[in-house]
């Protein structure tokens, strides 16, 4: 039982290293895209980015809440 609930712990926390790696990323993709919509003039790029950039903020939300719901998981 007690090798079972440090295997579960081992994978909790490999799980956690991912998604903060993937949030990370993520926050990396906004700043850029960011970025690119601020100097950027033609209109239809213009519509691309602020789609990029909902579909990485949605991704963020998305992350941020798989990640808050894995820390209020009780592995012990």
């Amino acid at each position: 039982m007690i090798l079972w609930k440090r295997r579960r712990a081992a994978l909790a926390g490999l799980r956690r290293r991912e998604l903060r790696a993937q949030i990370e990323n993520t926050k990396h993709t906004i700043d850029s895209v960011r970025n690119h919509f601020e100097q950027e003039i033609d209109p239809t790029l213009i519509d691309c980015y602020i789609y990029e950039l909902n579909a990485a903020q949605l991704r963020y939300q998305f992350l941020l809440r798989q990640f808050k719901d894995l820390e209020g998981v009780s592995y012990y």
